[in-house]
């Protein structure tokens, strides 16, 4: 049974969430801010002398200042200003930079979603933005997909504003940026006001799902729940930007499965006696980061999504893909969506997420001690929970109770000048299909990112045996321009690659799967 919470709780909360300001959500932004020698502003090879960027034309403007989230880079080091041109390039169509690729393979729709630009947080960036990437595979439809494609950044830049998350940086660097003119003045939240944050979520999970969320205890929080009867303490822990990221997905998930149980349900068109939450008791509207009113179509929608979000930084003036640039990157990831690194010395990926699966021995045990009877195994070999393939993902409503959460996994990794290659984002239509060595060797070949992603695509939709719809996000890093030189290249799998491609033209083929 779900109990419904106290009426001067439930109007505390509606008050929060129905005056929560829009304004609070900084602007999400599709292209990014740089410096460019001023000999290569036109982007045709049959320009002037001088060195070509190979941007698209309309990336070539140089940039006005104005905008007020943007922050002009500070002068790569070595180069005199009078040779440089800051210029707006939408990051979307610099495929020298990033190139992301789409199929929906032999399924009736596309479920699968992605975005990539730029939020600014104040987790460990100097003056540049955090690049943000992200790829999330829905399953039942693609609303929740949509969802987090369209608000989840909104989420984290909200959460990290609440939170008063603070700059790694060293004092006088973190000083430098507070003295910006195009600073927002506001109140300055401390450590306090986030335990109190995180204590009302956990107090909301526990009251409007409950079930496995009464005696759930997340990582990266400064509040536990040690018992059903014990109030969650709040800590004086510094808040860090793993803590941000957990509030930013579980809050995300809650007003998503929140408001779809305020929505009629096609399949029952009786209230239910046992209510998923406070909503269909008072009707309390829950509004999204960008204010937007619709979450997840005008229906219940009861299928889910899983998500891999990837967060880009550098504490200098070069950027990420500077061959001589130190960046930090940070990964949050729920479900079976895929991140991957390419380790320009070795040649060989890295994988920096495993899948929620209910096989996974660490998720295995977290569900078995808390339900009983819901792992079985279908007719694949495969085990699944509660019907479903994820132990971990959004939305999946009648699930949510008996344990599939959206708690993320989040690894930190300090990157090198030119240690790693280029990174790759998946959705399990790729990652399912191609092993990890076969995804980066395909991406070696290529000569720009855009190219790599698009052929990992056709390669996973040619050999595909059930036509998954596939997603693949390439990024390129400080090693690049040496990412054939480790180990033995690309042709580790190209053997196996051309077998698997010969198989697939087989017309026999079809007949034995």
């Amino acid at each position: 049974m779900y109990r419904p919470i106290s009426s001067n709780a439930t109007a505390a909360m509606r008050r929060t969430r129905l005056l929560r300001p829009v304004q609070s959500c900084r602007a999400f932004h599709n292209y990014f801010v740089t410096h460019l020698p001023s000999s290569s502003m036109h982007p045709d090879s049959r320009s002037p002398a001088g060195p070509s960027h190979n941007l698209p034309r309309a990336a070539s403007t140089p940039y006005t200042p104005g905008s007020k989230p943007d922050a002009v880079p500070a002068r790569p080091p070595n180069m005199p200003s009078r040779d440089l041109t800051v210029v707006r390039i939408p990051l979307r169509r610099a495929k020298h930079h990033f190139g992301v690729s789409v199929s929906r393979g032999q399924r009736p729709g596309q479920e699968d979603a992605n975005q990539a630009g730029t939020i600014r947080i104040p987790a460990f960036a100097k003056r540049v933005p955090v690049f943000y990437f992200a790829v999330f595979d829905g399953h039942g439809g693609s609303e929740c997909a949509d969802f987090l494609r369209d608000e989840l950044h909104g989420y984290i830049e909200e959460a990290a504003a609440q939170f008063g998350l603070r700059s790694s940086l060293k004092k006088d660097e973190q000083q430098a940026i507070n003295d910006q003119p195009d600073r927002e003045t506001q109140p300055s939240p401390g450590p306090l006001d986030a335990a109190r944050l995180e204590s009302e979520l956990l107090e909301e999970y526990k009251s409007t799902i409950g079930g496995y969320f009464r005696r759930w205890r997340p990582n990266y929080l400064s509040v536990t729940q040690p018992t059903e009867s014990d109030e969650p303490q709040p800590s004086s822990t510094p808040v860090t930007l793993e803590s941000v990221l957990t509030y930013a997905f579980l809050r995300a998930d809650l007003d998503f499965v929140t408001a779809q149980a305020r929505k009629p349900d096609p399949d029952d068109p009786f209230v239910s006696d046992n209510p998923l939450n406070r909503d269909e008791i008072l009707g309390a509207p829950h509004l999204p980061p960008s204010g937007h009113h619709t979450i997840g179509g005008p229906g219940r929608f009861k299928g889910g999504s899983t998500a891999s979000i990837a967060l880009i930084s550098t504490p200098t003036p070069a950027p990420f893909w500077h061959p001589a640039a130190h960046s930090t990157l940070v990964v949050a990831h729920v479900g079976d969506t895929r991140v991957l690194l390419c380790e320009t010395a070795s040649g060989r990926p890295i994988a920096l997420t495993a899948n929620h699966r209910p096989s996974h021995p660490t998720e295995s045990r977290r569900l078995r001690r808390w339900v009983t009877n819901s792992l079985v195994t279908d007719s694949f070999g495969e085990e699944r929970f509660e019907g479903l393939a994820n132990s971990r993902s959004f939305g999946d409503m009648l699930s949510k109770r008996v344990g599939v959460s959206s708690e993320p996994d989040i690894a930190r990794i300090d990157m090198l000048p030119a240690q790693f290659s280029f990174l790759v984002l998946l959705s399990d239509g790729v990652s399912g299909t191609l092993s990890d060595q076969e995804v980066v060797d395909v991406i070696k070949e290529a000569a720009t990112p855009e190219e790599g992603a698009r052929k990992v695509v056709e390669y996973a939709t040619e050999v595909s045996h059930d036509g998954d719809n596939a997603t693949c996000m390439v990024v390129r890093l400080g090693g690049w321009e040496r990412r054939s030189e480790g180990g033995v290249g690309s042709l580790g799998t190209k053997e196996m690659r051309d077998l698997r491609r010969m198989e697939a033209q087989d017309p026999r083929r079809r007949g034995r799967l």
